[in-house]
């Protein structure tokens, strides 16, 4: 058996991608995709929080009325390092989408990480889901 020196020496830092929309721009609608999409990404890939380094949450421009990393924390990361962003405005862009980027220190390769797409969101990368890309990440 390997020593826990000898294994985080193998963990290498993966980035899980994690994306959503919600209905409108009110605070609840917004933590409630948010909790459903962090949930998702954590129980597809097995995620403990201690193995998380930080994670970058995101929102278009039509998402302000809370802080989506709100609900990472009232889901208990509350030592994970958490930052908000705003999405560049592109136009015909999905709109009320949430994205977060988690990285975590895991022994998994790259090709095993699940990136996990909901709602509306799925089709921002519908080749995760058995689809065709359109070329909207």
């Amino acid at each position: 058996m390997l020593s826990e020196e000898c294994l985080a020496m193998t963990m290498m830092v993966r980035g899980v991608r994690g994306a959503t929309t919600c209905a409108s721009n009110v605070g609840d609608d917004i933590l409630a995709a948010t909790a459903e999409m962090v949930e998702a990404v954590v129980a597809a890939n097995g995620i403990d929080t201690d193995d998380v380094a930080a994670a970058i949450f995101s929102v278009t421009p039509d998402l302000d009325a809370v802080f989506p990393a709100r609900a990472a924390r009232d889901l208990g990361w509350s030592s994970v390092p958490l930052m908000c962003t705003r999405e560049i405005p592109v136009p015909r862009a999905l709109g009320h989408c949430i994205r977060v980027l988690v990285l975590w220190n895991t022994d998994k390769k790259q090709a095993d990480i699940v990136h996990v797409y909901l709602r509306e969101a799925k089709s921002l990368r519908p080749d995760l889901s058995g689809g065709k890309p359109e070329g909207r990440f």
